[in-house]
């Protein structure tokens, strides 16, 4: 890579002239240096995107979180998936205007980093994950699997928050068993989903009925 930052001069002098001159070199260094600094920071995708796919229907991209810098960077992979929603279950790090734009609808499902998500964010999930899986009208499915369409979710790192949603989805719509769940998510994202959310995955209790079976009715709670 081309470094842009120009060279100190490499004679230095006691005269007044050369000295402005030094200065100015200077401040252009810095400025210079503080351009390709941010550069590097919005150019890149921190840890790969991970797609998760089970069955005829669903699809997962597990992120971690993109910055407002390389957020085009994340959106462009996200196309290549097909993505129609991204799911951020941690604060905030960008401006949804872009996802808007690309045509990516967003959802606020932030829970605390080490929790297990409440009810209401498990709720929330599972009805994007069947609206967007189990459309009402069949001819909203998509036939070709380059166009299947594929939510997004993310967490800080993708590892902790983003998969345990991923792994619940999972056991709801595709009656998997929460170690086998786990075990096929570990398997395509290394270092996913600790021992503790491990615990609280196998207490899960089954519940969400798909609204085209007759709505969502919540039966046992989930344990936490």
């Amino acid at each position: 890579m081309t470094n842009g930052i120009e060279q100190a001069p490499s004679i230095i002098s006691n005269n007044t002239t050369n000295n402005n001159t030094k200065r100015s070199n200077s401040r252009k260094m810095v400025g210079v240096s503080r351009s390709t600094n941010n550069g590097s920071m919005g150019g890149t995708i921190g840890t790969k995107p991970t797609l998760v796919e089970v069955g005829t229907k669903l699809r997962f991209l597990i992120m971690d979180a993109p910055r407002q810098g390389n957020l085009h960077l994340y959106i462009k992979e996200m196309r290549k998936y097909s993505v129609t929603d991204i799911v951020r279950a941690c604060e905030p790090t960008y401006q949804t205007g872009e996802l808007t734009t690309a045509g990516i609808a967003t959802h606020n499902m932030e829970y605390p980093d080490g929790h297990s998500p409440p009810q209401d964010v498990i709720d929330q999930w599972l009805h994007v994950v069947d609206k967007v899986f189990y459309p009402e009208k069949k001819d909203e499915q998509a036939a070709d699997e380059k166009t299947r369409p594929c939510i997004a979710v993310h967490c800080v790192a993708g590892l902790g928050r983003a998969p345990v949603m991923v792994a619940i989805a999972l056991i709801e719509f595709e009656n998997m068993d929460p170690v086998e769940a786990v075990t096929l998510i570990r398997r395509h994202r290394r270092g996913a989903i600790n021992e503790k959310q491990l615990l609280y995955l196998e207490g899960y209790k089954k519940y969400y009925r798909k609204k085209n079976g007759g709505g969502a009715e919540a039966g046992c709670c989930v344990i936490s």
